[in-house]
């Protein structure tokens, strides 16, 4: 990825919606390092609020202490969102409704949240004439199956299409798109963690599951990317490998476990689960340009100024890019990142 201009940063607002999940904390780090005006931190949960905001240090300065400021409020509705968005000059959009067989049970909900809510974002940045505008998406909208999957796949259409229907505003929308994010709420390794630790049995539901994996910190800088380089309705895309399932679980049991045999039970797919995820389906693969470390997604719909604003000649070679096909990580790398990351003693 190209470097970072940290002055788009500088002096701004910033809006976090979702900012008390694992995505939406990391980013508050971060952004606390590019001098922001002010960090807007938009949540639906007041404990979560607290308990960040005693990490920074506020104490009874809760909900405001220079820079930062958490917000109430919910992205299904409209009128807290336009209220959270007033003043703000560029948004990361994090809310979401995210684990796969929850959202199997409660479509619904998934739909108000990463469909409506996104809308909701997108109507309210438009209105505030917002900067820039990156919502983060899933490798499971790519070629969807289940609901959480299709939801996420619609907002992506959503905030394409938010640029051919801006009306002269400076708003500038775009996409992330990325797989398992390391010892996020909800991912494989904090379970496996609790299972090993318990004395097992490891839970595996299917023994030739593969996903993608990366870091929160390589996931701040593709977001930080698209900010930074978006002209209007791409998603980007970081080039990350992929790991067997049963390869972590096995580093995991070695690493916490050593000498102990921890059983595995392979327990069946879960509600929407698949076998393997895709980044960039064949039907994008036409249309996506390879830049450094990132693939962008070019939109379908007909943005001139964003078609224009990329070379023809670095469209990809691929077909597709899934994680049966991705590059391999091996255990030796699989327990460097686990390492790196915190959840293995190096």
């Amino acid at each position: 990825m190209e470097e970072r201009n940290g002055k788009l940063f500088s002096g701004k607002r910033v809006l976090v919606t979702g900012g008390t999940g694992s995505f939406g904390h990391q980013i508050v780090d971060r952004l606390l390092d590019e001098d922001p005006l002010e960090i807007r931190i938009f949540s639906r949960d007041e404990d979560k609020q607290v308990r960040m905001s005693e990490e920074y240090g506020m104490g009874h300065q809760y909900p405001r202490k220079r820079a930062l400021n958490f917000v109430i409020g919910d992205v299904r509705n409209r009128e807290s969102v336009r209220q959270a968005v007033r003043g703000i000059d560029i948004i990361f959009h994090a809310a979401a409704l995210k684990q796969v067989p929850l959202c199997e049970y409660h479509v619904w909900e998934a739909v108000q949240t990463n469909v409506l809510g996104a809308q909701n974002v997108i109507q309210a940045a438009l209105e505030e004439n917002v900067e820039r505008v990156i919502a983060v998406s899933t490798d499971k909208a790519v070629k969807p199956v289940n609901a959480m999957g299709m939801t996420k796949s619609i907002q992506e259409k959503l905030f394409t299409a938010a640029n051919f229907h801006k009306s002269g505003k400076r708003s500038v929308f775009s996409c992330v798109r990325y797989g398992n994010v390391v010892g996020s709420r909800g991912s494989v390794i904090p379970l496996f963690k609790r299972q090993i630790e318990g004395g097992g049995p490891i839970t595996i539901t299917d023994p030739r599951m593969t996903r993608f994996i990366l870091t929160l910190a390589e996931a701040i800088e593709l977001v930080f990317h698209a900010a930074t380089q978006s002209i209007g309705g791409e998603t980007f895309v970081l080039k990350i490998p992929a790991a067997l399932v049963t390869d972590v679980a096995e580093v995991m049991a070695g690493s916490l476990a050593p000498g102990k045999h921890v059983p595995v039970n392979v327990v069946g797919i879960r509600p929407g689960e698949k076998i393997h995820e895709v980044l960039v389906s064949e039907a994008e693969a036409v249309r996506t340009i390879e830049d450094g470390s990132t693939f962008v997604i070019l939109p379908q719909i007909d943005l001139e100024e964003t078609r224009s604003g990329y070379l023809e000649d670095s469209r990809v070679t691929f077909s597709e890019y899934s994680s049966d096909i991705a590059r391999r990580l091996t255990q030796e790398e699989i327990r460097g990142i686990l390492e790196r990351t915190g959840w293995l003693a190096s």
